[in-house]
């Protein structure tokens, strides 16, 4: 089998960090291409950095060309952003979206991206309604296999500082024995789980769309791909 390539745009965030230990410990991806937008000192020996210029798209793509996956996982916050939609989107929509994009003109088989439960385009929620819409344009691209995670809070360590995400991720935990039926999708998964369903899923032989939420992530991240929900 030929060495295949995993390219991971979000690398240094919580989901994206898992991402390259889980990619690390894999038989099958031997090249991990982190995307960056500045240098940094990755401790897994089979990673390769690649800087580039979000504001120039052909570098994104250069860095994809030649990927046999291609992991999504970037995001950023309202504190970062400091309340500025327009800086919001530039983020989470534009830089997915790119990327897909360049996936399907270099001829890149997997495109995964995180997104979140509750995503919809007709949303009155800003950040689902952005979510949804990136999951809209994403499927509209010949990609041969687009899987889409729909995780709710996630659990884990961040390098920073979120309060309000303490709070939820604490709230959620406790609670979640109430989740049931149709709101188990909406229970908090750890990111490890998360990063390890999205590896499992890029060496499925899939074609279509596919979106995962809570049990089929949890499912996927310890064995075989269960049935998604489309």
């Amino acid at each position: 089998m030929p060495a295949k390539i995993a390219t991971v745009i979000g690398s240094t965030g919580l989901i994206g960090s898992h991402l390259l230990n889980v990619l690390q410990n894999d038989n099958v991806f031997e090249t991990i291409r982190a995307v960056v937008r500045k240098p940094v000192r990755f401790q897994q020996s089979k990673v390769e950095m690649k800087l580039v210029n979000f504001d120039e798209p052909e570098s994104v793509k250069l860095a994809i060309d030649g990927s046999d996956a291609v992991f999504c996982a970037v995001g950023t916050t309202q504190k970062k952003v400091k309340g500025d939609k327009a800086a919001y989107r530039k983020v989470d929509y534009d830089i997915p979206v790119n990327a897909a994009i360049f996936c399907a003109e270099t001829g890149c088989p997997n495109f995964l991206l995180v997104s979140s439960v509750g995503a919809n385009s007709m949303s009155n929620n800003f950040y689902l309604k952005l979510k949804g819409e990136v999951e809209d344009a994403v499927q509209k691209l010949s990609i041969q296999n687009i899987s889409i995670f729909r995780p709710s809070i996630l659990l884990g360590k961040r390098d920073e500082k979120r309060a309000g995400e303490k709070v939820g991720q604490a709230v959620m935990s406790f609670f979640a024995f109430l989740l049931v039926g149709s709101w188990d999708k909406y229970k908090p998964i750890e990111a490890e789980k998360v990063a390890r369903a999205m590896v499992t899923t890029a060496k499925e032989q899939n074609s279509g769309t596919r979106i995962y939420e809570y049990e089929a992530i949890r499912k996927l991240s310890s064995g075989p791909s269960p049935t998604a929900i489309h």
